[in-house]
């Protein structure tokens, strides 16, 4: 993918504070015409920079607990594994049976070497705890650790709930600093 313009990356930003908005209202909040940023909103999503979502509030809606969690594969299983072919296969199949799980991914470093993580929302302890002894029972031959940091959603202690609304301050920072 090219080098984003800055024009790009004010409209991705207002779009992280309101993708709802309409391409007259964006284009007149940037300053260009509604048919520039039409025309460059549309390549931004046929690129895939873009994508459309609600983040709603999960604790109103019901969820308790949100997980973190880490593990570090046992080398000679795992390579065996990858070695197949099956992993990614495996591991998507998996995830499907899991739409809860929404992040995943192995790589990285840190953490007392582990090398995989992945983010779960649950309703409670329990629906956590059977996603955990799934993830053993399936992948225990391959994992040699396992942990998670597991916290409530409606507590007092967050401080931000999920959102993107204040990460555009941090694009358009980041672009400053660039052309500085």
């Amino acid at each position: 993918m090219s080098k984003l313009k800055n024009i790009d990356l004010r409209i991705v930003s207002e779009l992280m504070k309101n993708s709802k908005i309409s391409d007259r209202q964006l284009a007149k909040k940037i300053g260009v015409s509604q048919p520039t940023v039409t025309r460059r909103r549309v390549r931004l999503e046929k690129q895939g920079l873009i994508e459309y979502t609600a983040i709603p509030n999960l604790a109103k809606l019901g969820y308790e607990i949100m997980a973190f969690s880490f593990s570090s594969w046992t080398t000679e299983a795992f390579t065996k594994l990858l070695q197949t072919g099956e992993f990614k296969r495996q591991v998507q199949l998996f995830l499907s049976k899991h739409p809860n799980v929404i992040f995943a991914t192995t790589g990285g470093s840190g953490l007392d070497g582990m090398n995989s993580a992945s983010i779960s929302i649950h309703k409670d302890f329990a629906d956590y705890a059977i996603l955990a002894r799934e993830i053993r029972n399936t992948w225990g031959k391959y994992v040699a650790e396992f942990k998670s940091f597991i916290f409530a959603l409606n507590s007092e202690d967050v401080v931000r709930q999920i959102t993107f609304k204040h990460f555009p301050q941090h694009i358009q920072s980041t672009v400053a600093k660039t052309k500085a």
